[in-house]
């Protein structure tokens, strides 16, 4: 039963997420809130170890979870269900492509989906935002404003920015370069869950 559960969960998100990977995240969310897999803390190492690691950054997070919550074969089974419904669908779009690919309502159609695209890659990075730099649960229990914000996260963030966009020597690295610094920092300094 957990086998199909994940199945549909992760078929719903491949359905729906249009406009890429972390457009997603929004419906990670909901599946940790519904099922209560995952934490947001987990969420956010998910996201992590996602973008980190080559692929798509969707199925990344849907094998993950899936492996989280059943090993391997929950890892199948839940990348197998985010990519389902595009399988489908390109199949469907190539069957009827020529024939529909000068009608006027599909392009206008296409041409519709692109702000509900934006609204979900936009609330991806404001959920990313808060599990990096906000700890709301973490001030809901003391009170104390500090406890709201992540110094460690925040910092972090931007020193990484300003190494990136405005240090010369550093401007032009690889981004594999601040992927692994960012990776010894989060370990030497206990980022995970932060």
């Amino acid at each position: 039963m957990i086998y199909l559960r994940l199945f549909w969960e992760f078929f719903k998100a491949g359905l729906f997420a249009v406009g890429g990977g972390l457009a997603t995240l929004p419906f990670l969310t909901a599946i940790s809130d519904s099922t209560g897999w995952y934490t947001k803390a987990q969420l956010a190492d998910m996201v992590a170890v996602s973008e980190s690691t080559p692929g798509p950054v969707g199925v990344n997070m849907a094998t993950y979870v899936g492996f989280t919550i059943r090993g391997v074969p929950g890892s199948l089974v839940a990348t197998i269900g985010l990519i389902t419904p595009s399988v489908i669908v390109i199949l469907i779009v190539a069957k009827i492509l020529d024939k529909f690919r000068s009608n006027k309502y599909v392009d206008r159609a296409f041409y519709a989906i692109r702000p509900s695209s934006t609204a979900l890659i936009t609330s991806a990075l404001i959920g990313l935002m808060m599990l990096c730099f906000f700890n709301v649960d973490a001030y809901r229990a003391s009170g104390a404003l500090t406890d709201l914000f992540s110094l460690k996260n925040t910092v972090l963030f931007a020193a990484l920015y300003v190494f990136t966009n405005y240090v010369k020597q550093t401007k032009k690295l690889h981004p594999i370069v601040f992927i692994a610094v960012s990776a010894v920092a989060g370990i030497a300094f206990s980022f995970a869950g932060a």
